[in-house]
């Protein structure tokens, strides 16, 4: 297969792959996720984009190069969540403009066509930042070109292994390259994700078809989501949509100008018959509004990246080892109160509580967190207020690992 060109049923076979592979190593590329917001889901962003391309894959049965290109930059388009689902969306709408002129893709059309992607990538994100997915993959793309002009008898495969190989090296660097990265010491995770995609596609390529095990279990000690403050995130809410184009004549360059006015990490994609939006704002209704004014909005995702990075802070801390630091003994009273969000904190404070404990609905905290907010209040007895019922039981243990102060739990549920 070492000469083989890719058809429409190949490029079909690894569009599969390549989320097959995505879908394997999501977890991983959750716990690289500190940029442009530490939230953890570049991995399931880009492998549920991936997805829906597969899904689209699957359907057709005998597709030429052009049909199985088209149908996934369309799918990708319409499937793509966060940040690095519409880049990825991108990137292989940009290679169907390349593929969709040939029956048959070498290694030198392959190696156009990722440059197309790149290029495309790049026009429609309004702030490009280096040490990301489009960093990798243009540095991946620019050296697949010059291999093949300097050699313009290159298989696919080999373009396909080359762009790899220069991928990992550029994802190497991007730990460097951007200052977010550094502080955490990971590499990007849209570089990873990326990466990953493509070397299930040569996976298929090759014929290698591999058992995968795609409910794969967490990998943990990554980036440290800790390092980064609350107050690195500017803006609160992812915010998605797809509009309907009912409006054919209203202006798009318009919409970016508006939404890069009320956030940042925004990327707009269109074609004829709607228009894709991802951008991070404090006014989503806003951004909808100007949506709604091309037509009915298809599909709405709006998150808060300030809950989804304290959930990652808590979930990284919650299995590592703490030392225990006793605080002696200054009054006779203290309180411990259980509660999520810098507001809850401020008023609980404000009420008197002397440590705070992150956590609630879903983000119960252990035992063990609440024993060490025991130890560091300066108090002979220390009532806890566990504020949901899902957090008695494991306040109410730490009564008896508490040997120093004795320890009251109020049953408080809410």
């Amino acid at each position: 297969m070492a000469d083989q060109k890719i058809n429409g049923a190949l490029y079909r076979s690894m569009v599969i792959e390549g989320a097959l592979a995505i879908a394997e190593k999501k977890e991983q590329a959750n716990e690289l996720n500190v940029f442009p917001v530490p939230d953890g889901d570049t991995g399931t962003n880009m492998s549920m984009t991936m997805g829906s391309a597969m899904a689209e894959m699957e359907k057709l049965a005998e597709p030429t190069l052009a049909k199985a290109a088209d149908a996934t930059a369309s799918a990708l388009l319409r499937g793509a969540r966060g940040n690095s689902g519409v880049i990825l969306s991108l990137l292989f709408r940009g290679m169907a403009k390349k593929l969709r002129e040939t029956d048959e893709a070498d290694g030198r059309t392959l190696a156009l066509a990722l440059r197309e992607g790149v290029d495309t990538a790049y026009k429609a994100v309004m702030k490009p930042a280096e040490g990301t997915i489009l960093t990798v993959s243009r540095v991946a793309a620019q050296h697949a070109v010059e291999l093949c002009q300097a050699e313009p008898t290159l298989t696919a495969e080999q373009v396909l292994a080359a762009i790899i190989e220069q991928g990992h090296t550029a994802l190497e660097e991007t730990v460097h390259q951007n200052p977010v990265l550094e502080k955490a010491g990971v590499v990007d995770a849209g570089g990873f994700g990326f990466i990953t995609i493509f070397e299930g596609m040569l996976d298929a390529l090759r014929g290698i078809h591999k058992e995968r095990a795609v409910a794969a279990e967490p990998i943990k000690s990554t980036a440290d989501f800790a390092a980064i403050n609350d107050e690195d995130i500017t803006f609160t809410y992812c915010t998605e949509f797809i509009a309907s184009r009912k409006d054919k004549a209203r202006n798009v360059a318009r919409l970016r100008s508006i939404l890069n006015e009320i956030g940042d990490s925004l990327v707009v994609v269109e074609d004829d018959d709607i228009v894709k939006v991802h951008v991070h704002t404090d006014q989503p209704n806003k951004a909808l509004e100007e949506g709604l004014k091309f037509g009915p909005l298809l599909t709405v995702k709006i998150e808060n990246m300030r809950e989804q990075h304290t959930a990652k802070v808590i979930e990284g801390t919650a299995d590592a080892p703490k030392e225990r630091v006793i605080v002696p003994a200054e009054k006779k009273f203290g309180f411990v109160a259980v509660a999520a969000g810098e507001g809850l904190k401020s008023l609980f404070t404000d009420l008197g509580a002397d440590v705070v404990v992150q956590g609630g609905q879903t983000m119960n905290p252990s035992t063990d967190d609440i024993l060490h907010a025991v130890d560091a209040v300066p108090a002979e007895i220390v009532f806890v207020l566990p504020n949901n019922k899902n957090i008695i039981m494991a306040a109410e243990q730490a009564v008896h690992l508490s040997e120093e102060k004795k320890v009251i739990v109020v049953p408080t549920k809410t």
